[in-house]
């Protein structure tokens, strides 16, 4: 196997898992590279949506394909936004980062912050193919705050609230390579890479 897919429109997502599998000289397209369409996300858990996004693209393209569900869940308010992460603040098909962060600072105006605990989760799900019985599935999580206000430019959806008490910052203002190393994406993003090193690089025996 020397290039996969990846079904993602993001081009954050796209350049993190570039990055981690260069080394591996495998390419990864994106869904978008291929003008794919992104299905309706119908799922009530993560890896519903991931295991979706999977097999109609593994379908679509017959190509080994890798997909990827994460959100945030904050405690406050239930695991909200959650599966619908993206899209929290949607208003007539519009929606956008920016107004998912000003939703969630709005829903959490009241929130001391002892009770502004959250995580970032993932769930990547790798198919060879489309019929594949086996699945493989990847995980991470990534505790933190939310914070009062945006913080720092770096990085890509809810990552300018989201603190990191260990750094003392925001995700946002962590370096690429550093926010690989703790965030939930870059966790189950180095399992896939130890899986896939496995296959690769088998280990011979006596």
């Amino acid at each position: 196997m020397n290039k996969f897919l990846f079904a993602t429109h993001n081009l954050g997502k796209l350049n993190e898992a570039k990055n981690f599998f260069k080394l591996l000289n495998i390419e990864v397209i994106s869904a978008k590279d291929l003008h794919l369409e992104a299905p309706e996300e119908t799922g009530t858990t993560f890896i519903e949506n991931a295991l979706l996004k999977a097999k109609y693209s593994a379908k679509k393209t017959g190509l080994p394909v890798l997909s990827e569900d994460s959100g945030l869940m904050i405690n406050a308010l239930g695991g909200r936004p959650g599966v619908h992460s993206a899209r929290f603040a949607e208003c007539n098909g519009k929606f956008s980062s920016q107004a998912n962060i000003d939703r969630v600072l709005h829903l959490l105006k009241d929130k001391p912050l002892n009770l502004r605990k959250a995580q970032y989760y993932c769930v990547m799900v790798w198919l060879q193919h489309a019929e594949d019985p086996c699945p493989k599935i990847f995980e991470g999580l990534w505790q933190g705050e939310i914070l009062l206000y945006p913080q720092g430019s770096n990085g890509f959806g809810y990552d300018s609230i989201f603190y990191v008490p260990e750094h003392e910052c925001s995700a946002a203002e962590l370096e690429p390579t550093q926010k690989n190393l703790l965030s939930h994406r870059g966790q189950a993003f180095r399992k896939l890479q130890q899986y896939f090193s496995q296959i690769l690089y088998p280990t011979s025996t006596q």
